[in-house]
């Protein structure tokens, strides 16, 4: 019998779905095998409907770009508020409700920024120290990656 998926492996198979705005996957290795589909037009909602299977190969990474004009020195106060994991991103706890900060904000550490659902569950991002927001990256209903820069705090 061939050992199951873990959930890491599940977590890569539906980041290649996001990145690849694939609607429907099924996979079948040595017995092992997974159908994962979209359930919305949102990315990264996806419903299993199998038995986790093996992984898939990434694919090939793409053409290196141009390369970019130096950036502008930038100031030692400000702090990349960086995303902690792959998910969808928010700027407010409903889609009814105010964002959570807002360019100009003056924000504490406990302030909570955004939130990233990931797998159903739903991640406050908070600020971690007192500063002021300079610029928000990700739009709402978003999904970000792991790492991404997210916000820029001037930290006080």
């Amino acid at each position: 019998m061939t050992a199951p998926m873990d959930l890491n492996e599940i977590r890569k198979l539906i980041e290649l779905m996001d990145a690849n705005r694939v609607v429907e996957l099924e996979y079948e290795d040595e017995g092992r095998k997974i159908r994962l589909r979209r359930a919305d037009d949102r990315p990264g909602a996806v419903t299993i409907l199998s038995p986790p299977a093996a992984p898939l190969a990434a694919p090939a990474a793409p053409a290196p770009a141009e390369p970019a004009a130096a950036p502008a020195k930038r100031a030692d106060n400000l702090v990349d508020i960086k995303s902690p994991l792959v998910g969808t991103f928010y700027r407010s706890a409903k889609p009814d409700a105010d964002p959570f900060v807002n360019v100009g904000d003056e924000v504490q550490a406990e302030k909570v920024l955004c939130i990233i659902e990931a797998m159903k569950v739903m991640n406050e991002i908070k600020a971690e120290m007192h500063g002021i927001v300079r610029e928000i990256h990700a739009k709402n209903g978003q999904a970000v990656e792991f790492g991404e820069v997210l916000f820029v705090v001037e930290k006080k």
